[in-house]
């Protein structure tokens, strides 16, 4: 969806990194090696992401770090339209409206840290998940987003690794 509209791949990229995570950021070299791009190519579409205002630079020692600009009127649009691209917000609903008894919902893996492998990681948090059902939903989803979708089943998240909340019960 989002590739037909932004043709640069490197852009898109850079876009889901700093739009999946308003705490992901980045040096220009370890973008570079990330993303698999020439720091040239990298350089280019972050030089035109902050004259647009989408990200900022952050002057660290003889270093230069970017991250998104959360105060850009767009910010709000565009990470919908990142998430929207990326399937995250089919994945949220359909869990929802037949799982019942979600608690929580949480990306982790690649994608929580800002990096498009393809393979969307998932935590449901709740009680009574039914694993069977999950499993035809795994199905369902890739063909619907074109991604790997994986989902963890638990009653409860204790981990270190990264993750962003996509939906939270508040009632529970």
């Amino acid at each position: 969806m989002l590739n037909k509209l932004i043709t640069s791949k490197t852009r898109l990229r850079l876009l889901i990194k700093f739009f999946i995570s308003q705490a992901n950021r980045g040096y220009l070299n370890g973008l570079a090696n990330e993303m698999g791009e020439s720091t040239n190519s990298i350089r280019k579409e972050l030089n035109h992401l902050f004259e647009a205002g989408y990200i900022e630079k952050i002057k660290k020692e003889n270093k230069i770090e970017y991250k998104v600009n959360s105060k850009h009127p767009l910010y709000e649009t565009l990470k919908k339209v990142v998430y929207k691209h990326l399937g995250l917000e089919d994945i949220v609903e359909t869990v929802i409206d037949r799982m019942g008894n979600v608690e929580e919902i949480l990306l982790i893996g690649d994608y929580a840290k800002g990096i498009d492998s393809g393979n969307i990681e998932i935590f449901l948090i709740g009680k009574n998940l039914n694993m069977d059902y999950i499993e035809n939903l795994e199905v369902k989803i890739e063909k619907l987003i074109n991604r790997k979708v994986t989902f963890y089943l638990s009653t409860k998240f204790s981990s270190s690794q990264k993750s962003i909340e996509l939906y939270k019960n508040i009632l529970t």
